[in-house]
C-alpha cells in the first residue's frame, strides 16, 4: 500500500483537475439515478389506472410533485402528447447523465497522463544523481525496464483505473443512499453480503500482485539480455555463440511468457467472477424482496421493489469496475514497488543545505590521507598528494593498482571513506556539487558519445554556444578536417555512442568537447591507449593543446607519453610505492623502470 500511496501522491499535483473530475462525477451520477427512477413513475401513470393528482405539493422534489406535472400534461394535451414530452425527457436526462461523464474523463485525462509524466521526469532525474556504484550491483536492462515497462505497467493498470476509483464509489455511495431510502431493510440485507465477496477478492487480488512482480522481474532479466546482445554482437559472432545466446533468450523468454499466462488469466477472472457474485446477490434479493412482497403484511410496495431491482442493478456495473480496478491496481503495485525502489535508493554522493560556491581554481588540489574501500576491499589507503595550479601529474601503475579510483574520487563520482580531498583550502564535500564538476573536463580512455549531431556533442552540457566557437574547438583538437568532410558538416548525426566514427575520430571529438567547456582541471584517463599509432599522434597532439595552462591529471598507459610530467606518481595496491619525474624514477630502478622496460621490449 506504501507504493501506491506514492504513486498516488502525484495527484496531488492536479487536484484542481482531479476536483472537476469529482465535481462532473457526482453530476453523472444524480442524472443517472433520476433517469433511471423517472420512467417507471411516468410508464406508471401513463398505462395504470391512476387517479391523477391536480393539487400541487408543496415539496417540488418530490415523486407527488413529478406525478403532478404529468398529469397536468396529459390532461391539457392528451396521453400521446404526454409519451412524446416523456421520451424527449428522458433524453435530455441521459443526454446530461453521459455529458457529465465525458467532462469527468476528459479532466481526468489531464491527471492521468500527468502523473505518468512527473513520474518518467523524477526517474530520469533520480537516475542521473545516482552514485555510479549503484550501477556497479544493477543490471542495465533492469533500470531500463523499470523505467520503460514498469512506468507502462503503472499506466496501464493503476492510471487507467483513476476513472474508475474517481467515478464508482460516487455512484454506489449515491446509489445506495437511495436504496437505503426506498428499503432499509432490503439494503442492510444486501450490505450482510457484500463484504464475503469482498474478501474473496481480496484474496485472489493479493495472489495476482505476487504474480505480477515475477512478470516484472523477469521481463528486466529479458532487457538484460536483449541489452547484453547488442552491446556484445561482435563478440557473439566471433565466438559463434549464436545458438548459445538464441537458446538461453528463447527460456528465458518461455519463463516470462508462463508467467504472463498466470497473471492474465487471474486478471481475467475479475469480470466473470464479479458478474456472477452480482448476478448471485440479484437473485437472492429477487428472493428476499419477492418474500416481502408476497407476505401477509407486504412491508414492500410491488412498484417499489420494481424499482429497487432496477437500480440495484445498476449498482453491480460500478460494483464490478471497482472490482476490475481492485485486480488492476494489484497487477500495477508490483510495478509501483519496483519504481519505488529507484527513486528511494540512496543518494550516497549528497550536496550539503549550506553548500560553498567555487566558480575558479586558484592554488591546489590536496588528497589528505585519503582511503577508498570497495565491497569491504580496501582500494586506496593513505593517499597523500598535492597538486599546485598549471601542473601536469600522471598516475602509472599496474592495472587494479587505484589509478581510476582516484581520479574518480575528484569530481565525487564517488566519495572518500576516510580523509579528504581539499581544493583551494575547502574540502569538496562542502563544495556545490554542479560547480566542483563544472572546474573540471574529462576525457577517458572510452569515448563517451551521444547518438546526436557533431555540433551538440561538442557543445555537450552548454547553453547558446556559438558554432564558430564550436569550430574553433574541434581546429585545436585536429579534429575539424574529418568533420567537414561528412555529409552535413557539424551537423551530421555520428551513430549509438558514435559508430559512425573510427576510435581517433571519437576520441578528438571527446578532447574538442573538452577545450570548449574549458575547464582549470583535466582529467585525462588513459585517453590515448587503445588507439593506433596515427590516431594516437593526432590526439596526442590534440592533448597536448588542451594541457597548456591547466592542471592536469593523466592516467597514462602508454608511458612514452607523460615522459614531460611535473611529478609521476606510480600506485600499487592503492598505494604511492613512487613518486617523481621521469628521469629520477628511472634512476630509482623501481617499479616504474620496470614499467618501462617491459614497454620498450614490446
Amino acid at each position: 500500500m506504501k507504493n501506491l500511496t506514492k504513486v498516488f501522491n502525484y495527484v496531488k499535483s492536479y487536484k484542481g483537475y482531479a476536483t472537476l473530475n469529482i465535481v462532473f462525477n457526482i453530476l453523472s451520477a444524480v442524472f443517472s439515478i433520476v433517469s433511471l427512477g423517472m420512467v417507471i413513475p411516468f410508464l406508471k401513470l401513463l398505462f395504470s389506472p391512476v387517479t391523477p393528482l391536480l393539487e400541487q405539493p408543496d415539496n417540488f422534489f418530490s415523486m407527488e410533485s413529478l406525478n403532478y406535472y404529468i398529469s397536468v400534461i396529459i390532461h391539457r394535451y392528451g396521453q400521446v402528447n404526454a409519451l412524446i414530452f416523456i421520451c424527449l425527457f428522458v433524453v435530455v436526462l441521459f443526454f446530461l447523465k453521459n455529458f457529465f461523464r465525458y467532462m469527468a474523463m476528459f479532466y481526468l485525462a489531464v491527471v492521468r497522463n500527468g502523473v505518468v509524466k512527473d513520474l518518467r521526469n523524477d526517474l530520469y532525474l533520480k537516475v542521473l544523481i545516482l552514485p555510479l556504484s549503484y550501477y556497479s550491483e544493477q543490471k542495465k536492462g533492469d533500470i531500463i525496464a523499470r523505467m520503460t515497462t514498469d512506468v507502462q505497467e503503472v499506466e496501464w493498470s493503476i492510471m487507467s483505473s483513476l476513472e474508475m476509483l474517481f467515478r464508482d464509489p460516487i455512484s454506489i455511495i449515491m446509489f445506495l443512499v437511495v436504496l437505503i431510502v426506498m428499503s432499509p431493510q432490503l439494503t442492510i440485507f444486501v450490505l450482510v453480503l457484500l463484504p464475503l465477496t469482498g474478501y474473496l477478492i481480496s484474496k485472489i487480488g493479493k495472489s495476482l500482485k505476487r504474480s505480477s512482480d515475477k512478470v516484472q522481474k523477469r521481463s528486466g532479466v529479458l532487457l538484460s539480455i536483449i541489452e547484453e546482445t547488442i552491446s556484445g554482437l561482435r563478440i557473439i559472432k566471433a565466438f559463434n555463440a549464436i545458438d548459445y545466446s538464441e537458446e538461453k533468450f528463447k527460456q528465458e523468454n518461455h519463463n516470462y511468457t508462463k508467467q504472463m499466462i498466470k497473471v492474465y488469466r487471474k486478471r481475467d477472472l475479475a469480470n466473470p467472477l464479479s458478474e456472477f457474485i452480482g448476478a448471485l446477490i440479484l437473485v437472492v434479493i429477487m428472493w428476499f424482496g419477492g418474500k416481502l412482497v408476497l407476505g401477509n403484511n407486504r412491508s414492500i410496495e410491488p412498484s417499489i421493489f420494481i424499482t429497487y431491482v432496477v437500480m440495484f442493478s445498476q449498482l453491480i456495473v460500478p460494483v464490478k469496475s471497482i472490482v476490475t480496478a481492485f485486480y488492476n491496481i494489484q497487477k500495477g503495485a508490483a510495478s509501483a514497488e519496483r519504481i519505488r525502489y529507484v527513486l528511494d535508493a540512496e543518494e550516497v554522493i549528497e550536496e550539503k543545505p549550506d553548500a560553498i560556491a567555487m566558480k575558479e581554481f586558484s592554488k591546489e588540489i590536496v588528497y589528505n590521507n585519503v582511503c577508498f574501500t570497495y565491497e569491504k576491499e580496501e582500494v586506496l589507503s593513505n593517499v597523500q598528494l598535492t597538486i599546485k595550479k598549471g601542473k601536469t601529474i600522471a598516475l602509472v601503475g599496474p592495472s587494479g593498482g587505484g589509478k581510476s579510483t582516484m581520479v574518480d574520487l575528484l569530481p565525487r563520482f564517488y566519495d572518500c571513506t576516510k580523509g579528504e580531498i581539499i581544493i583551494d583550502g575547502v574540502p569538496i564535500k562542502d563544495l556545490i556539487i554542479s560547480d566542483l564538476r563544472g572546474l573540471m573536463g574529462i576525457v577517458t580512455q572510452e569515448s563517451i558519445l551521444f547518438n546526436d549531431t557533431v555540433f551538440n556533442n561538442i557543445a555537450f552540457g552548454l547553453k547558446d554556444v556559438k558554432e564558430s566557437d564550436v569550430i574553433e574547438a574541434a581546429k585545436i583538437a585536429n579534429a575539424h578536417e574529418f568533420i567537414v568532410e561528412m555529409d552535413k558538416g557539424y551537423h551530421t548525426f555520428i551513430g549509438d555512442r558514435g559508430s559512425k566514427l573510427s576510435g581517433g575520430q571519437r576520441q578528438r571529438l571527446s578532447i574538442a568537447r573538452a577545450i570548449l567547456k574549458n575547464p582549470p582541471v583535466l582529467i585525462l584517463d588513459e585517453a590515448t591507449s587503445s588507439l593506433d599509432t596515427e590516431s594516437e599522434r593526432l590526439v596526442q597532439d590534440a592533448l597536448e593543446k588542451l594541457m597548456q595552462n591547466r592542471t592536469s591529471v593523466v592516467i597514462a598507459h602508454r608511458l612514452s607519453t607523460i615522459q614531460h610530467a611535473d611529478e609521476i606518481i606510480v600506485l600499487q595496491k592503492g598505494e604511492i610505492v613512487e613518486r617523481g619525474k621521469h628521469a629520477e624514477l628511472l634512476a630509482m630502478d623501481g617499479i616504474y623502470k620496470k614499467l618501462c622496460d617491459m614497454q620498450s621490449f614490446d
